[in-house]
């Protein structure tokens, strides 16, 4: 296992590790006699968790899914870190009744307000989760991006319903509640009253326009894909064109 080191390995695309990794810098260096603790909501099987105690983290895993959290589970023995992943079955609706509140000095919420029900009140649930000072981190759909890709495949018909419709979705059949472009998730996260965003970046903003035999052209190709990506990632112009938008809040008082 690999202690106190800032790296995420293996925890996400390269715009959002990143900005994880320098969040839990900053953790550790107000805080170095202990590891830093991490909230992961909706955290499945652990995508994020097993790398984040593989660098050093304490992270607390809640997840709806017993099937996702005995994944967790398991990766997590397999890797070495089960002492510092703790799955716990729960909702984002109830997130106050099975986590302690401003416990966590990092709250991820990747992929989570899309799907539910009420976007506000669980985003209000993460940033009671976090200590004061501490960091919300929240990954979510990106509409236009969305949009951008229904039309390049000649799904004309869901790209005008997605870019119409007020929750960015593409019909009944769509499993995504809403997709949210850079002014909804600024306004979401400012609706809050007590999270100062920091951070508003892409995540998969150019890589899934980039031909494949590029990407597949060996670690040369790679490189040139990630370089151009991180670029990207915090281009303003681009932003609406993710397929996910990221975002980084801090909680005040």
């Amino acid at each position: 296992m690999t202690e106190n080191t800032a790296t995420v390995p293996g925890s996400g695309d390269g715009a959002v590790r990143r900005a994880v990794a320098a969040e839990l810098a900053a953790v550790r260096a107000r805080a170095a006699a202990r590891a830093p603790r991490v909230l992961d909501v909706g955290g499945g099987s652990g995508a994020w968790a097993v790398p984040l105690a593989l660098a050093g983290c304490a992270v607390t895993v809640v997840d709806s899914s017993p099937n996702a959290l005995a994944a967790l589970h398991r990766r997590a023995r397999d890797a070495g870190v089960a002492g510092l992943v703790t799955p716990v079955q729960g909702d984002v609706d109830a997130l106050a009744d099975v986590v302690a509140e401003g416990g966590a000095d990092l709250v991820l919420g990747h992929g989570l307000l899309e799907i539910v029900d009420d976007a506000a009140a669980a985003l209000a649930a993460l940033r009671s989760a976090a200590a004061p000072g501490g960091a919300v981190s929240v990954l979510v759909a990106g509409r236009y991006g969305a949009v951008l890709a229904r039309t390049v495949a000649g799904r004309l018909t869901e790209a005008r319903t997605l870019l119409t419709d007020p929750d960015g979705r593409y019909g009944p059949g769509d499993v995504v509640r809403r997709r949210l472009d850079a002014a909804a998730l600024k306004a979401l996260l400012a609706a809050d009253g007590s999270l100062v965003l920091e951070l508003l970046q892409g995540d998969g903003v150019l890589e899934g326009w980039v031909p494949g035999s590029v990407r597949d052209g060996g670690p040369a190709g790679a490189r040139s894909v990630a370089d151009l990506e991180a670029l990207a990632a915090a281009e303003p112009a681009l932003l609406d064109l993710s397929a996910r938008l990221h975002a980084l809040a801090r909680r005040s008082g």
